[in-house]
């Protein structure tokens, strides 16, 4: 995985630069291919879902109903793309800082009270599930709110729906430029209607195996009250944990 701070790399001195036009055409290939990944791979596992049979390519480990619930699918084994953010707590990491652990990587909005609490809720599980596998995997999110990117915010999210009892946790943050690139080369679209409002975006979890590759995707998902209140039964919620778990501590080897 390359490292990038949100701008383009550094090129030799003599390197010719692309067009402005053809630099353009490049970022919609890359985002549509990002974004086709995580599509087919759902497609692939709804189909398999519907004919009852069990997804292909997912850990011996993970039950078929479990990976259903998880929609857990394999993507190609391609390198995730890097990225250099801010953490909650003020550090400027690049995601090859994890090389030799499974990353688990998550999208969410620190100003979130739909989706991400109940992933919140999930990961902290997994990492309780995990036992002693827990040093091998890293618990990371890329903050998807423009409205609230401060370290301030990321910070509180993370205090507040107690990730920060997970000691390999990172919640990213960072200039609008580094995080719309991240978005882009993982496929995750965000829209934001208001300050005030939950920015509405793509839903999906990443596993990244120790070489840096992507291996597997899951949507997290989940119901609601008469209220319009999001929330999992707490059966689900155990279940999702488990299966976290279960992929990471199979690609720990």
């Amino acid at each position: 995985m390359s490292d990038q701070a949100g701008g383009e790399p550094a090129r030799p001195a003599r390197q010719r630069r692309l067009p402005i036009r053809m630099l353009t055409v490049a970022v919609v290939v890359i985002a549509a291919a990002a974004a086709a990944i995580v599509t087919v791979a759902r497609q692939q596992h709804q189909q398999a879902a519907l004919a009852g049979l069990r997804p292909s390519g997912i850990p011996a480990s993970v039950s078929t109903g479990l990976a259903n619930l998880m929609g857990l699918s394999p993507v190609p084994a391609r390198p995730a793309p890097g990225f250099r953010l801010t953490d909650q707590d003020g550090r400027s990491l690049p995601l090859s800082r994890f090389r030799g652990q499974v990353v688990v990587l998550e999208f969410m909005d620190p100003h979130c009270r739909d989706i991400c609490p109940i992933v919140s809720q999930e990961f902290i599980d997994a990492y309780h599930d995990l036992g002693r596998a827990a040093g091998a995997v890293v618990f990371a999110a890329v903050n998807v709110n423009l409205y609230y990117a401060r370290v301030l915010d990321v910070r509180a999210f993370s205090a507040d729906h107690q990730l920060t009892s997970i000691p390999g946790w990172h919640f990213f943050t960072g200039p609008p430029a580094a995080l719309r690139a991240v978005w882009r080369d993982y496929g995750i679209q965000v829209q934001a209607p208001a300050p005030d409002a939950d920015i509405v975006h793509t839903s999906v979890v990443y596993f990244i195996a120790p070489d840096g590759t992507e291996r597997y995707v899951a949507a997290p998902m989940d119901d609601r009250a008469s209220d319009g209140t999001a929330y999992l039964p707490p059966g689900q919620l155990a279940d999702w944990g488990q299966g976290i778990a279960l992929v990471a501590s199979d690609l720990t080897g």
